[in-house]
């Protein structure tokens, strides 16, 4: 007995196995009838087991200790809970308990069971809102913002809104929890989460202005997530409808025409205030059409536009006359009353469209209207109207509109007062402009610096250089003096604006109203400066001491001040400034640098700026395409004419009209400089000027451009077949023009040239005389302007003499003229030494 026994190896405790939520154990403070052997051992009865649980003992209060008032007493069962109320509020209190205690998942088991037994008589109004606030928080410190709302969406289903039972502190720590989110732009995850509060009925547009997120969503051009973000507010429309807007100012149009959609889906119709949106947002991103397709679609779904919405579109399309005088017109057949915006935007467009008898007949009738009550013109219609008569250079009539609007008692405005001096100075009266400025002034109205740019402008334009700089250098120094009597000083504004002032001799006052030169009035201060490069180098420097920075189109007057002057190196130089300075280089930088290359007559620069203006995915606009089309006296090489027909090729391709006159010459003249005459038969040309308009012959252009960038053929065959004498002539010399290139370059001549005519058969003679007719042409170009030996038919024969051109009678092509390898060396030797 006093041996050591050895213990056997006790077998491995059998593994734990884990429950789900829904059947995990739930702690009650009531202990079993029978006493636990193990007093620290906690008893953990099943949720479906608490009814046959009963003591004698006192519960346990939430501080701890004992709850004196279920001493001796019974607990309820929880079959008994539906029948019996203070049953609901014990077990309400032993659910709230669980909460408080930050066990969420045991309170939600509590609270499902005993709905279920309760048959959901207001058991969640019993629920105690402080611990389960304080649950909610512990959870969110402990386990984050994911937890909590899988919580508020299980207690949502058991019908527990344990989102709106939070307290101001527990709410404000969900609300900062999506606020991280939001900062750290982990957005898919803080939408997610918006929208899992409010359908749990969480206030959620206390977390963050809605607005202030849509934005974000705009920044990052996603529609698809601010129209989801917008939806979870009672206030979708309006959020919609600023994102819309939103996008429509970053020119965002495809993404602001999705949120029209969402809109238009959500509502089940169209809004016309979204319409009117819409139609504006597509007038700022410059596209008119989308604007009448959407008010297309309008008319389609068989509504009427409002007033708001034919302004709309009229404005979106004030450059094209004839649609919006349909558009006025369907307006007054739908019955919708034209506005005074609506007559604004008439004269507009009248304005545009240069038609100014029938803006002042429009203008009148806006005054009857007046007179008889219907309307009541504005600041607007007076300046437009200015607007168009200073464009007409009818002063006297803008002069007429200031008196019309003083009768009316409207008092004008800087705009009005800048359209009247602008009538003035389009009209060359710089002094009648002068005279408006100190009326302006005498009138109250504070002058900017646009206006003093007006009359510099119009200087400018006179090619009154110097007066330009004396009348700038006199306002900069002196500032503009006018003369005002007390009565009209009095009447100044509290904010106008004077340097100096001075008692004149008839009792009154002189004001000195300073000029502040803009980095524009120097703009146009170089443009004064005509070739004189220094000179504008010099009011450059001045704009900078003046603690202006030179702009983009500084510069650009700069690089066309070097071009026009022939100072390539000087425009390259302020080119490559631009880009040091910080300055980003758009087309009309570049054009206007290839320009001055074009006037230096260095094309071999102008195409390299214009590939390296493409490799910074700029694309050439049409200046760019004439500028080098229209050079084409400058080219000389096949290289150089190839570049300008690949160029020419390309603005079409680009959607641009393509100036087929231009191309024309410069084939032409290139193609005729293998004559010795070198400017070829100039009249052959003329007869044939009329084709110029005929589709035929731009698409024949295009068939040379190609033709002329190939290689000639080892055989060297050309084929004319279907050309007229113009055409045929054209392909026929820019062949020998090529060849004459490659040449020089050292490439001798391998074989015959065969020219195919053709000799196909048909019923209609005027076509078999065209055929003959092409052949005589290109005989009589290559036999007595470039003395070729020529040989018609497809065996050899002799040479054609200028005898044999022109038969008596018609006769049949013979399809083919060949050129000896012999006759061409000949000639190109012969041109070689005549060239030398």
């Amino acid at each position: 007995m006093g041996m050591a026994m050895t213990s056997s190896p006790q077998p491995p405790p059998p593994p734990r196995r884990r429950r789900s939520r829904l059947q995990s154990a739930t702690i009650i403070s009531a202990p079993n009838a029978n006493p636990n052997p193990n007093p620290k051992a906690k008893v953990i009865p099943i949720l479906s087991d608490v009814g046959r649980f009963q003591s004698a003992t006192p519960t346990q209060a939430p501080n701890g200790r004992p709850n004196s008032s279920h001493k001796g007493k019974v607990l309820p069962l929880l079959s008994d809970v539906g029948s019996n109320p203070s049953a609901i509020d014990y077990y309400s209190r032993v659910a709230s308990n669980l909460a408080g205690a930050g066990r969420l998942g045991d309170f939600l088991i509590a609270a499902e069971g005993l709905r279920a037994a309760s048959g959901d008589s207001g058991f969640a109004a019993r629920i105690n809102w402080r611990l389960l606030s304080r649950g909610v928080a512990a959870a969110l410190r402990e386990h984050g913002l994911p937890h909590v709302l899988e919580f508020l969406r299980d207690a949502e289903r058991i019908g527990v809104q344990a989102a709106v039972m939070l307290d101001p502190d527990a709410s404000d720590a969900v609300a900062s929890a999506c606020r991280k989110l939001l900062d750290e732009r982990i957005m898919v995850e803080f939408v997610e989460a918006i929208e899992d509060l409010a359908s749990c009925g969480f206030f959620v547009k206390g977390i963050v202005d809605p607005m202030d997120v849509l934005k974000i969503f705009v920044r990052k051009r996603d529609p698809d997530m601010a129209i989801r973000y917008a939806r979870i507010f009672p206030h979708s429309q309006l959020l919609l409808c600023n994102t819309m807007e939103a996008f429509g100012k970053r020119k965002e149009l495809k993404h602001a025409i999705k949120v029209f959609g969402a809109l238009k889906d959500q509502l089940g119709g169209i809004n016309m205030f979204a319409c009117r949106s819409i139609i504006d947002i597509c007038s700022h991103c410059g596209s008119s059409v989308q604007a009448r397709i959407i008010f297309e679609g309008l008319l389609a779904e068989k509504i009427t536009p409002n007033t708001h919405v034919f302004n709309s579109l009229m404005n979106a399309n004030a450059h094209s006359l004839s649609y919006n005088l349909s558009v006025y017109k369907h307006m007054q057949k739908l019955g919708v009353p034209p506005d005074l915006a609506s007559y604004n935007i008439l004269l507009k467009t009248y304005c545009n469209a240069r038609e100014f008898n029938s803006a002042q007949e429009i203008y009148e009738e806006m005054k009857k209207k007046e007179h008889d009550g219907l309307l009541k013109l504005d600041v607007f219609t007076y300046s437009t109207m200015m607007k168009v008569f200073a464009e007409a250079k009818m002063w006297k009539m803008a002069s007429n509109i200031k008196d019309d609007m003083r009768a009316a008692g409207a008092r004008l405005n800087l705009v009005t007062w800048s359209s009247l001096i602008n009538a003035y100075a389009n009209s060359g009266l710089v002094d009648g402009a002068i005279e408006i400025l100190e009326e302006m002034i005498r009138d109250g109205c504070q002058p900017t610096a646009p206006c003093f740019n007006i009359i510099l402008t119009s200087l400018v334009k006179s090619c009154q250089y110097d007066r330009a700089f004396r009348l700038f250098y006199r306002w900069k120094e002196s500032g503009i003096k006018v003369s005002l009597s007390l009565e009209q000083k009095g009447c100044l504004p509290d904010n106008f604006t004077f340097c100096e002032e001075h008692p004149s001799n008839d009792g009154g006052t002189i004001l000195v109203v300073p000029f502040r030169p803009t980095v524009t009035t120097y703009n146009i201060l170089m443009m004064a400066c005509g070739t004189n490069d220094e000179r504008a180098k010099s009011v450059m420097n001045e704009m900078r001491r003046s603690g202006l920075c030179p702009d983009r189109i500084s510069w650009s007057i700069l690089m066309d001040i070097y071009g026009t002057s022939q100072n390539r190196n000087g425009a390259i130089q302020a080119l490559r400034r631009m880009q040091r300075v910080g300055i980003k280089l758009n087309v009309s930088a570049y054009t206007v640098a290839i320009k001055a290359c074009v006037e230096s007559k260095d094309m071999k620069l102008a195409f390299h700026l214009f590939e390296e203006m493409k490799a910074q995915q700029l694309k050439p606009n049409m200046v760019t395409y004439r500028t080098l089309l229209t050079a084409r006296c400058k080219y000389g090489s096949l290289q150089e004419i190839q570049q300008c027909l690949a160029i020419y090729q390309e603005m079409r391709r680009a959607g641009y009209q393509a100036y087929d006159y231009y191309l024309k010459e410069l084939i032409v003249e290139w193609s005729e400089g293998v004559l010795s005459s070198g400017g070829g038969n100039r009249y052959f040309y003329q007869l044939y000027r009329k084709d110029e308009k005929n589709e035929s012959f731009n698409l024949f252009l295009e068939k040379v451009a190609r033709f002329l960038q190939k290689d000639v053929d080892r055989n060297q065959t050309v084929d004319v077949r279907g050309l007229s004498k113009v055409e045929a002539r054209i392909v026929v010399l820019s062949t020998l023009r090529k060849i004459k290139e490659k040449y020089l370059l050292g490439r001798t001549v391998q074989d015959d040239l065969v020219i195919i005519t053709g000799h196909e058969k048909t019923l209609y003679t005027d076509v078999e005389t065209t055929a003959i007719d092409v052949e005589h042409a290109i005989t009589a170009v290559l036999t007595d302007e470039l003395g070729l030996e020529v040989f018609i038919g497809p065996q050899s024969r002799p040479p054609v003499s200028s005898k044999l051109r022109a038969p008596q009678r018609p006769r049949r092509p013979q399809g083919m003229i060949r050129i000896t390898i012999n006759s061409l060396n000949h000639w190109l030797k012969r041109k070689s030494v005549r060239d030398v």
